[in-house]
């Protein structure tokens, strides 16, 4: 079996004065210090790094890699400062491929100068193309007359508008969005995706699929591409037991879980709250599950043994996640539910007595650091949806950490971009000083904290120890770790002893 040796590293969370990793096959078998890798040399392939920095290689706990990888060719919105900059540019996208289906994402009008475009202003600049752009959060989306005519029952459906569809309307010109993708242009997502992940130290994305974000077959094809390993959760309610143990077997998902809607986004203002939107009176967002539903989630999983898992922002989403908890917990056990290793993803509202509860059920949080970094501060979309008192609790990363609750950093791409370092610096500067976690918390998050959702317990994945998988990212720098503000550059990345990227300079 093939050994080798790296020498001269820098190697984060090792051994006090560890400089050397040595890699047999799929495990790391030694880590010690310069002197005494002189003796592992023989017959091992010996790289000399010169001072660079080894870590763990991420993982990213929430993805959706077609959508994000279809901004590769797609229209990216991040940038319009008006409604009238998005009508340009879709007619500009319309002028350069007629009758082609555009596909834009990344809009968000709550700094706009002016109003949401009307549907027959959005239908002029398509020019008679089916057009699909959805708010940065995924939650709503502007789209064309002509898409509709492909989304048959969007009229009326909740959410319905002749601006922004949102809820169920919104699903469904999605999935018809969707459809409208051929097969080579997903496949070419899903591959320029997972090499940009690769490219940037990730090892590991966690596919959060289901019947209102992609579809089987999308998953299916995205679990067999070469590159980073692909979780894949599907995010569709059940209600016994057998009928968890049919959708795993039907879907090839590692869980019923990831965006399991129990509500929407702060954004879009879908997000489920206790008290209205402060920018919109009487609003209080959808509820998509209620606790009786999430509880009967929660048992059937819990019975078959499947990882379930839900979407949830609002602070009356939160609720409804506890609540559904207890009723798991007492229709089963405590330690079921502990054993089972549920997740929630981005839990954005939430106080300290319910991180208890959550670490007390063993429910490990799947959050998104770059959510503050965008959004987060007094002057941000959070203060304006919100109201200041309420923003300042969103995203309490070290309450959370402190009260027991195992995290995991993702990016929620295409919402924000795969970018492990960025979120790890969000992390550690949060907005809200009092709710940052420490730069070793977030790294330790973004690798053995993606491991810990996907349900691995034995405590090395993740970790460059003896015996772990030989997972791990060599860097130009150490970026974050050593307070530097850049990013560092990935030399390579590789996954239980496999290159999935490599930018290492060729030594003659």
């Amino acid at each position: 079996m093939d050994r080798t040796l790296l020498l001269g590293a820098r190697i984060f969370a090792p051994a006090p004065g560890a400089g050397a990793l040595e890699i047999e096959g799929e495990r790391i078998t030694w880590v010690g210090g310069a002197d005494a890798a002189r003796d592992r040399r023989p017959g091992a392939t010996v790289l000399e790094l010169a001072g660079a920095v080894v870590t763990p290689a991420f993982v990213d706990a929430h993805v959706h890699a077609t959508a994000a990888g279809l901004l590769a060719d797609g229209l990216d919105l991040t940038r319009c400062g008006s409604a009238r900059a998005l009508l340009d540019a879709v007619a500009a996208r319309v002028a350069a491929r007629p009758g082609a289906l555009v596909w834009g994402q990344g809009w968000q009008d709550h700094a706009w100068p002016d109003e949401l475009p009307s549907r027959s202003a959005l239908d002029r600049a398509a020019a008679g193309a089916p057009v699909y752009l959805s708010r940065i959060d995924v939650h709503s989306a502007l789209v064309s007359s002509a898409l509709l005519d492909r989304a048959p029952g969007v009229a009326g459906a909740a959410g319905w508008s002749l601006t922004a569809l949102s809820g169920d309307a919104h699903h469904r010109a999605r999935r018809a969005a969707l459809a409208a993708v051929d097969t080579a242009t997903r496949d070419a997502a899903q591959i320029a995706f997972l090499a940009d992940a690769a490219a940037r130290g990730v090892a590991v994305v966690h596919e959060c699929a289901g019947p209102d974000i992609s579809s089987a077959d999308d998953l299916a094809a995205l679990r067999v591409r070469t590159g980073p390993e692909v979780v894949g959760y599907w995010g569709e309610a059940v209600h016994t037991a057998e009928d968890a143990t049919e959708l795993i077997a039907a879907t090839g998902a590692s869980g019923l879980a990831g965006d399991l809607f129990v509500d929407g986004s702060l954004g879009s203002r879908t997000a489920a709250l206790r008290v209205p939107y402060a920018d919109a009176p009487g609003c209080t967002g959808n509820r998509y599950l209620d606790a009786s539903a999430i509880g009967a989630h929660l048992v059937a999983c819990t019975k078959a043994g499947v990882q379930a898992g839900f979407h949830v922002i609002g602070d009356a989403a939160a609720d409804a996640l506890l609540a559904g908890l207890d009723e798991a917990a007492a229709a089963t056990s405590a330690a079921a539910v502990r054993a089972a290793g549920h997740r929630v993803e981005h839990l954005e509202m939430v106080d300290a007595a319910q991180a208890r509860r959550l670490a007390e059920l063993g429910v490990v949080a799947s959050v998104q650091p770059l959510f503050d970094a965008y959004w987060g501060g007094p002057d941000g979309m959070y203060a304006a949806r919100l109201g200041s008192g309420r923003s300042r609790g969103m995203n309490p990363f070290a309450e959370l950490s402190s009260s027991g609750v195992v995290l995991a950093l993702g990016s929620d791409a295409p919402v924000t971009p795969v970018d492990p370092w960025a979120a790890v610096r969000a992390a550690v500067e949060h907005r809200t000083p009092a709710s940052a976690l420490t730069a070793t918390q977030a790294l330790t998050a973004h690798t053995v904290g993606g491991y810990r959702a996907a349900g691995e317990r034995s405590g090395l994945a993740g970790r460059l120890l003896p015996g772990a998988p030989a997972s791990y990212a060599i860097w130009d720098g150490a970026g974050p770790l050593d307070g530097s503000a850049r990013n560092p550059r990935c030399l390579r990345t590789v996954h239980r002893g496999e290159v999935l990227h490599d930018a290492l300079p060729v030594v003659e």
